[in-house]
Order: structure tokens, then C-alpha cells, then sequence
């Protein structure tokens, strides 16, 4: 892995065409962990409990699927502009379409055996397979474009802000668009909205993935990986390190707490507190804090680390979730101010994880003496899904148990219990998070700057 002569120095062209790379991924991403589950629920009358194990199963998929593209990203040939961002061209339109087909409202008077099938087959096509295909290169595109830890930090900081964005568009635009009140008041979402709303995104999301192919510079060379495949030996190498593990856990708690929060908005706002304003309203204040966060995260990241801040963080969201939870507050602009407060702490370990993969990738080849950033980042990729799957299989359980369905969806004892979901899921994700950092992640300030003194030596051989 070499740095390449010649090319224009790292800026803010990269920075800016990264963030729409991500900008492009949450198009989708969030767009189905936000409204994919309230989708099927409320319009195709599917049990959540039914589309929570559905995200489970098809992490089974991903399990070969993630590290199956991560091995054909290392194997494969660099192209003119680089090894990795060759794929978000390759495969932007794709991943598009299958997840405006996700959102098939004409399908809704269909029989309940074609809905769960549709809903299976599809899910499955976007998830698995296509937005696989795109984001396990564009994820390990970070370490090609600069091999200095604080620009990838700074890469860190604007994939967040990418996400962000798009969570701003969908967090706060859709749910003014895709509700109506029907004679009692109630927020309703209607199906044929929603497939407008999916189309509009998979657009976008085209769009943000050619900036992105478009702006952004490889700069170093990451050799292709030619040695025969051994699975038995990859296998005993993730294992066996530490690190990897460790941020592969932190990342399901992490998401535990990030989509558990997103989904269950999509419930509290609408059925307990009956405001899907403040919905929006709440989708905004996150994306302002995520802004106010980058400030000031990369700096404080390299004056405690990356790992110490994110304890902290960890530590104060959790906190701030209890609070709610007691509190038991009825007045949604309350839970707005808290929400934004606990919003904090996802934020700041947001902005950064995306540095600490590559920290893991630099680690493993200080460790080992190869560097297979596909490969690992597919492992990472494939720990995200598990914490998309274990906040829908979490949140479509608990749903069922406080006897959620369209019928009782505005009950008071139903409600009440959405309320609690909302809060205890993740503020126990977040004590999760911080435990997991503490104990099992080794990567902190002292053995990152240690391992970039190392590999910069190494390159300059």
C-alpha cells in the first residue's frame, strides 16, 4: 500500500464528495429503518413482529453476502480512478430501484401470502445484495483517499454529515408529506404517498452517488489481493483480533440505540404524543446537533481519542434517556428538548466510528503485516445490518407484546407502551455501547498514534 505520485492534495472536494457518498447510502438506509417496518404494518397490514424477523433473517444474508463482496473488492482490479470508487457507479442505479420497489402500495389489496413474499423478496434484493455492492467499497474507500489519521477523521466527520442531510430529508420532510388525519384525528400514513416519497429518494440517491464518483481522489494504492482464498484462516484472523471485534460490537449497540430512536419515532410521535410536527421538528434539532458536534469532535477526538470520547458519550446519552423514561412526559415538545439533549451522544460517536474502522484496518496490518480493508470493512458493514436487525427484531417484538397492531394502534395502553420502547431500548444500547469500549475495544489515543507512526515508516521504506 503506497501513497500515488502526482495527484492534487487532499481538500475540501473530497470531504464534500464523501459526505454525498453517504448522503446517497441513507437515501435508502434510513428511508427503510425509519418507515420500511411502519410501511408494512400500518398500509400492507403485515405483523411488525413478521417484519422484525425478516431483518433478522436477512442478516443470516448478509453474513455471506457482506464478506463475499468485501474478498471481490480486495481481489478486484484497480480502475483508472481508483480500486474502490469504480463501484458506486457500477452499482448506484441498482441499489435505487430495489428500494423503491420495497415501498409497492399498489400491491396492498394483494393476497397476505404475495405482500410477505414482496415484502421478503425485495428487502432482501436491496439489503443484501445491491446496497452491499456499493457501500463495502465506498466504506473502504476512506483509506485510500488519504493515509494521514487526521484527514480520514475529517472524512469521518463529512460521511456524518452526508447522513445527516439525508436523515434531515427524511426525518423531517417526509413525515409532513405522509400523514394524513382521518375523521378522528389520528396521523395515518398513506401508502400511495409513501411510494411517491421512495421514488423521490432513490433519485436523490442516485444523484449523490455520481457527485460523489465524481469529486473524490484515491490517492493511495491498494495493491489487489491475488493469494488463493482461505476461509478457515480469514475466519481465525477475525477472531483473533481484538479490535475488530471490539468495534463490530460497539457498532450493534450503536445502532441499537441510532435506529431504535428512528423507528419508534415513526410511533411515538404520531400514536402517543399525536404530532407528527414535532416529529419533524425533533428530525431537525438532530441534524442541528450533529452540526454543532462536528465543530468541535475531530479536535477533542485528537487531544482524548477517539475511544475516550466516545465513552463519555456513551455514558451521557444513556443518562439522559433514564431521565425520559421516569419523567413519562405527555407533552411532545418536552420530549423534543430531551430527545435533543440525549442526540448528543449519538452524534459524537456518530461522527467518529467511521475513523475508528480505519484505526482498526491500520491496527490489523500493524498486527498482522496485510491489509485488507474490503474484507474488514464487510465484517463492520455486516455488524451495522446486525444492529439494524436487532433494533427492528427488538422494536417488532416489543410492539407484539404491548399488543401493537392497526386496530389497537391508538389504545392508551398500547401508547403508553410505545412511549417506554422508546426510551429504554436505547438507553440501554447506550450503556451497552459504553461497557463495550471499555472492556473490549483496545484502541485507544496511546495505540492509534503509535500504529500511524509505524505505518508511516513503513511507507516511506
Amino acid at each position: 500500500m503506497n501513497e500515488t505520485k502526482q495527484v492534487k492534495p487532499f481538500g475540501i472536494k473530497d470531504k464534500m464528495g464523501y459526505m454525498f457518498g453517504d448522503f446517497g447510502n441513507d437515501f435508502t438506509f434510513i428511508l427503510s429503518s425509519m418507515m420500511l417496518m411502519k410501511f408494512y404494518s400500518d398500509v400492507m397490514g403485515v405483523a411488525v413482529g413478521l417484519v422484525g424477523v425478516m431483518m433478522m433473517v436477512a442478516r443470516f444474508v448478509d453474513a455471506f453476502t457482506d464478506v463475499a463482496m468485501g474478498q471481490l473488492v480486495d481481489r478486484s482490479k484497480p480502475g483508472k480512478k481508483g480500486k474502490f470508487i469504480q463501484w458506486i457507479r457500477r452499482m448506484c442505479g441498482p441499489v435505487a430501484v430495489a428500494s423503491f420497489l420495497m415501498y409497492a402500495s399498489w400491491f396492498k389489496d394483494m393476497p397476505m401470502g404475495f405482500k410477505i413474499f414482496w415484502m421478503f423478496f425485495t428487502y432482501l434484493l436491496w439489503g443484501s445484495v445491491f446496497y452491499t455492492s456499493i457501500n463495502i467499497p465506498y466504506g473502504s474507500m476512506a483509506s485510500a483517499v488519504s493515509a494521514d489519521p487526521k484527514d480520514r477523521a475529517s472524512l469521518s466527520n463529512w460521511r456524518t454529515i452526508g447522513a445527516s442531510l439525508a436523515g434531515m430529508f427524511i426525518g423531517v420532510v417526509l413525515p409532513l408529506i405522509v400523514y394524513y388525519k382521518d375523521a378522528n384525528g389520528n396521523q395515518i400514513l398513506s401508502g400511495s404517498r409513501m411510494t411517491i416519497a421512495a421514488l423521490i429518494c432513490s433519485v436523490g440517491s442516485v444523484i449523490c452517488y455520481m457527485l460523489c464518483y465524481n469529486m473524490v481522489t484515491e490517492r493511495v494504492k491498494v495493491e489487489q489481493k491475488t493469494e488463493k482464498f482461505n476461509l478457515k484462516e480469514l475466519l481465525l484472523g477475525l477472531a483473533r483480533n481484538k479490535a475488530l471485534i471490539g468495534i463490530v460490537l460497539a457498532s450493534v449497540c450503536m445502532l441499537l440505540v441510532q435506529l431504535t430512536s428512528s423507528t419508534m419515532s415513526t410511533y411515538v410521535f404520531p400514536n402517543y404524543f399525536k404530532n407528527t410536527q414535532a416529529q419533524s421538528v425533533a428530525g431537525v434539532v438532530g441534524i442541528v446537533i450533529t452540526f454543532i458536534c462536528a465543530a468541535f469532535t475531530v479536535k477533542l477526538s485528537q487531544k482524548f481519542g477517539r475511544k475516550e470520547l466516545a465513552v463519555a458519550a456513551s455514558i451521557f446519552g444513556a443518562i439522559v434517556y433514564a431521565i425520559a423514561f421516569v419523567l413519562h412526559t405527555h407533552d411532545a415538545w418536552v420530549f423534543v428538548a430531551i430527545y435533543a439533549i440525549s442526540y448528543i451522544g449519538l452524534a459524537v460517536f456518530s461522527l467518529i466510528c467511521w475513523a475508528m474502522i480505519t484505526d482498526v484496518i491500520d491496527d490489523t496490518e500493524v498486527q498482522t503485516g496485510e491489509r485488507s480493508d474490503g474484507t474488514i470493512y464487510a465484517i463492520y458493514s455486516f455488524a451495522r445490518k446486525l444492529g439494524q436487525a436487532a433494533s427492528s427484531g427488538v422494536s417488532g417484538l416489543l410492539l407484539t407484546l404491548i399488543g401493537y397492531s392497526q386496530a389497537t394502534a391508538y389504545d392508551e395502553a398500547v401508547v403508553n407502551g410505545i412511549y417506554d420502547i422508546t426510551c429504554l431500548v436505547p438507553a440501554v444500547g447506550y450503556v451497552l455501547l459504553a461497557l463495550v469500549l471499555i472492556f473490549l475495544y483496545p484502541l485507544g489515543k496511546k495505540r492509534v498514534d503509535h500504529n500511524a507512526e509505524v505505518l508511516s515508516a513503513k511507507r516511506e521504506k
